[in-house]
């Protein structure tokens, strides 16, 4: 039988990142020849092995955590060393760090013996300067020969690549030429301590991305919480997304997220708007740096090689075709495969304007925002029926092109899979509040066009109520999608969430999705399920079909928030905090869609990236739904309607910003809610909680489709 080549886990691997550098290794800070471990930088793994040894033996893992926002620190045993007896005498602490242009690690061995110690300390090292998609497809490369350089150093140099390790007062050994050694003697007198130091440099200069100049320009707000989870998990998350900063090298001060470590640590469109529009609260400059990055990059021809039309903003950025073993996937190096990216532009360049995105920045965007809503009523509705869909018709790229993109992620109810073209869901959703939206900007700029795209978005929601609707187990609800032949895909998904909030559903029709989502068929996880426990084609560990994506709750979520499903929201929050403890506050891109009964924490889904952008801001999003803090700068004012109170407790935000000013938010424990510090040019609606909608009345009947 063919053994299967099958892409490497790595939920219980220790990372550490600094865009566009970032390391894998295992729980005792071994980075192995093995599987997805090593030092990456970009697209390449520049270092695929790192391991410390004491007199040639391995230390003992005894612990690890982090070590800063870009570090790790672990410790170990060495327990043949130092006094006789039970209790350790010699320690092995290693910390590492990652920074934008490669790797440190300080190794310290500590004794508390009362005799000497002597002893040799190494690390034995490789690089394979293997591709990302080699290395995702569980793939192998040869490991490349090093070669000495200045006093304890080696150096390797590929493909335009050259990597270059220095350990001080190391002596290097390479005998065996792709597994050099650098080693250290150590002797220590009764209760002493040596501190050894290697670093990794990488030069790159054919890398797409790079560190931004500077510190990140977002606020780092002081929250005080009841509810310590929401604390413990923003404090994370802040962490992980200044280390997952990049930039283009030509435009180094126009930041944006990379979308996850390890394997799209680079541009995406759809993840890297949606992370800076969860981030608004902060501050609009992420928001502004991701919007000119893909303006840049927004399509001006049509290309079917790569996906690209005009109006069309870029799916994802690589050095190289992104080409995974064994599947036929084949992505060009600048790939325009997603049906949403666009929308979801429009989507941030409106929100950033209402959270006071100064005029002089949005102005240079406003012909991409004309270019953008003209594929969205041109390209983007290839048979003219007003409804947006996709279709890949290279064979090679993929298949499905909405945030749930796995091939199998769009089924009917009994497990079929619906055939291409598809019409998704959310993606009708996306596209009414981009027409909305964006004809406010038009209004508000001076430009023509805005009374087409209110008539479009009008359109498009009675188109969306006649074919979208169909009646299932739980009562009616939108489908996820339809089919080649228009037909209703039935399965009852999270998908429906997203519509919450865009304008596309009538107060009736939103009553009825609230139900749905509280269901436990979506629900009974630790957050919310893609896929219901009802269709066939659920499976808990599913990658879009059954497992919990914490950006897609914390999303719906704060739809249900602002739509007043306060009971419904408060779930959803509390299964994310809770799936934040288990995972030591760092939030992974997605885990298992269990029932919260069967362990008591989440089950890893064991390929998920770890951090991810958009998982680590939902943390600012659920802390957005928290404060109910709703500006609209341009029309001179603000709202509060907040989610904290009786259930959640109180929290207390002290550094949000609305307008470029620093504004602080207080909601106590009975849900009253006070802000301070607002410029005086907003005025402040009266702090009111978040009213409380009982989706129940809507279970009976279903919405009018007429």
């Amino acid at each position: 039988m063919t053994e299967r080549q099958l892409q490497p886990l790595l939920h219980e691997l220790v990372g550490v990142v600094l865009a566009p550098t970032s390391a894998l290794g295992d729980r005792a800070g071994q980075i192995r020849p093995a599987g997805v471990q090593g030092v990456f930088h970009a697209d390449a793994r520049v270092l695929s092995r790192a391991e410390l040894r004491i007199d040639d033996r391995e230390p003992e893992a005894l612990a690890h955590g982090p070590d800063g926002p870009h570090g790790a620190r672990f410790v170990g045993l060495a327990r043949w060393l130092g006094d006789p007896g039970a209790d350790p005498s010699v320690r092995v602490e290693r910390a590492r760090r990652a920074g934008p242009h490669g790797l440190d690690e300080e190794i310290r061995v500590v004794s508390t013996a009362a005799v000497p110690v002597r002893t040799a300390v190494s690390v034995d090292l490789g690089c394979d300067l293997a591709p990302i998609e080699v290395v995702k497809s569980g793939g192998a490369a040869t490991p490349i020969e090093a070669r000495t350089g200045q006093p304890g150093g080696v150096r390797w140099a590929a493909d335009g690549i050259t990597v270059t390790v220095t350990g001080e007062g190391a002596r290097v050994d390479t005998g065996r030429a792709t597994a050099p050694r650098l080693s250290w003697p150590v002797d220590l007198g009764p209760g002493g301590t040596a501190t050894l130091r290697w670093r990794l440099r990488v030069d790159d200069p054919r890398a797409v991305v790079t560190a931004p100049t500077g510190e990140p320009n977002w606020s780092r707000p002081v929250v005080r919480a009841d509810d310590r989870r929401l604390v413990r998990l923003l404090d994370r998350s802040l962490d992980d997304l200044r280390g997952l900063r990049l930039a283009e090298p030509a435009a180094p001060a126009d930041v944006f997220l990379g979308a996850g470590v390890p394997w799209f640590l680079t541009l995406f469109g759809r993840d890297s708007l949606w992370a800076a529009r969860m981030m608004l609260p902060l501050g609009t400059e992420l928001a502004a740096g991701t919007l000119r990055v893909l303006a840049r990059r927004q399509g001006a021809r049509l290309d079917p090689a790569t996906g690209e039309a005009p109006g069309k903003m870029l799916h994802e950025l690589r050095r190289h075709e992104f080409a995974m073993l064994g599947e036929g996937l084949r992505l060009p190096p600048a790939y325009y495969g997603t049906v949403d990216a666009t929308m979801l532009w429009v989507a941030l360049l409106h929100d950033a304007w209402r959270w006071g995105l100064p005029a002089d920045q949005i102005e240079p965007l406003l012909p991409h925002l004309e270019a953008a809503l003209g594929w969205l009523d041109g390209h983007a509705d290839a048979d003219g029926d007003g409804l947006v869909e996709y279709v890949d018709t290279t064979g090679h790229g993929l298949t499905n092109q909405g945030w749930k993109d796995s091939g199998d992620a769009v089924r009917f109810r009994d497990g079929r899979l619906a055939a291409p073209p598809i019409v998704l869901a959310e993606v009708q959703g996306y596209a009414y509040q981009a027409a909305v939206g964006g004809a406010d900007l038009l209004d508000a700029f001076g430009r023509p066009g805005a009374d087409r795209w209110r008539g479009y978005a009008d359109a498009l929601a009675t188109r969306f109520r006649a074919a979208f609707w169909v009646d299932g187990p739980h009562g009616p609800h939108p489908a996820l999608a339809l089919d080649r032949d228009k037909r209703p895909v039935d399965s009852l998904t999270s998908n429906i969430g997203h519509l919450l909030g865009t304008g596309l559903l009538s107060g009736e029709e939103e009553s009825q999705v609230a139900h749905l989502l509280t269901g436990d068929a979506l629900a009974g996880g630790f957050g919310l399920r893609t896929m219901s426990t009802g269709d066939a084609g659920f499976s808990p560990l599913s990658y879009h079909c059954g497992s919990i994506w914490a950006h897609d709750t914390a999303i719906v979520l704060a739809g249900l928030a602002r739509a007043g499903f306060r009971e419904a929201a408060l779930g959803l929050a509390d299964g994310l905090l809770g799936a934040a403890e288990a995972f030591d506050h760092r939030l992974p891109e997605l885990y298992g869609g269990d029932d919260r009964t069967l362990l008591g924490r989440p089950v890893p889904y064991p390929a998920a990236c770890r951090p991810q952008a958009w998982s680590a801001a939902a943390a600012v999003l659920l802390l957005h739904a928290a404060t109910g803090l709703h500006p609209d700068v341009p029309n001179g004012r603000v709202a509060l309607r907040p989610l904290a109170g009786p259930e959640l407790g109180a929290v207390s935000v002290q550094g949000l910003r609305v307008a470029g000013a620093r504004v602080d938010v207080h909601v106590d424990a009975t849900g009253h809610a006070t802000l301070a510090n607002l410029p005086p040019t907003l005025t402040l609606i009266p702090a009111v909680p978040s009213p409380r909608r009982t989706p129940d009345a809507a279970v009976q009947a279903s919405p009018d489709r007429s």
